[in-house]
């Protein structure tokens, strides 16, 4: 029998699961012209630069209870950015720290970013795109939160998916390793779980529609969501819905839906 402390497994060391939480959220938008889509790369690009993304992981390691060891962040030309946050627990003594980590403390002489978190890092990559043809911008965000020990990210993940206009998401939980307890049996899960939509707040669940697969004997959960409802004033750019005609509108909710669709399902629809 394991040995528990206030209904917690009393454990043998360290607690080494590592639960690893990573997500993409996609942001559609309608760019009628060359130049909407290029501003529209330029908007995303200023609003979600390295700074801004760095304030956010920096807010998700304060959410899970871990501290910044070390950050590195980087703006790219033409476009996009990447944060990395390495963190850790429990925080480290700076006589232990390594000379190359920051503590998140970042000087004007610097020109990149990493955030680093000990035995745990969080990382965000930016991906703002565009089609010539069919005048659909997509700006796709990818995190990863990997953490060891009782620190969890699932509890920065309702913050996560509010910190961007998210259309599609999808997102995907795995717990690797185990950990002991006092009389060395081997413990692979350390928290319940059945479901990612458990620990999405009711409000953001019924927004959107979800489908889960999950292979429960590898701890492994993946959900995917799709916006319910397509407000077309919130798709354009550059442009307003009253402005249109009736025929362009109908013809650009089905634009919208279509990028939509063969994002949440991972298939090209055939072109009629």
């Amino acid at each position: 029998m394991a040995q528990i402390i206030d209904n917690k497994l009393k454990l043998y060391g360290f607690n080494n699961l590592t639960k690893s939480l990573s997500f993409n959220i996609y942001d559609i938008c309608y760019t009628k012209t060359k130049e909407d889509r290029k501003k529209y790369i330029e908007y995303i690009d200023e609003q979600y630069n390295s700074e801004r993304l760095t304030n956010i992981l920096t807010n998700v390691t304060e959410m899970i209870g871990a501290n910044v060891l070390n950050i590195a962040k980087q703006d790219y030309d033409p476009q996009g950015a990447s944060v990395t946050l390495l963190i850790s627990e429990e925080e480290v003594p700076l006589y232990v720290l390594d000379p190359s980590c920051n503590r998140g403390i970042l000087t004007t002489m610097r020109e990149n970013i990493v955030g680093h978190l000990d035995k745990s890092h969080v990382t965000v990559h930016t991906y703002p795109e565009s089609h010539p043809q069919n005048n659909i911008s997509t700006f796709r965000v990818d995190i990863d939160v990997s953490t060891c020990g009782t620190v969890s990210p699932l509890k920065a993940l309702n913050y996560l998916i509010d910190s961007f206009d998210s259309d599609v998401i999808t997102i995907d939980y795995r717990v690797r390793g185990f950990t002991r307890d006092m009389d060395g049996q081997k413990h692979f899960m350390d928290h319940e779980m059945n479901s990612i939509q458990n620990f999405i707040a009711e409000s953001t669940l019924a927004r959107y529609s979800l489908i889960d697969m999950n292979i429960y004997q590898s701890n492994i959960f993946h959900t995917k969501m799709k916006i319910n409802d397509l407000i077309l004033n919130n798709y354009l750019f550059e442009i307003q819905e009253e402005d249109l005609p009736k025929d362009e509108k109908e013809d650009i909710v089905k634009e919208l839906n279509e990028e939509m669709t063969e994002i949440f399902n991972g298939i090209n629809l055939p072109k009629k």
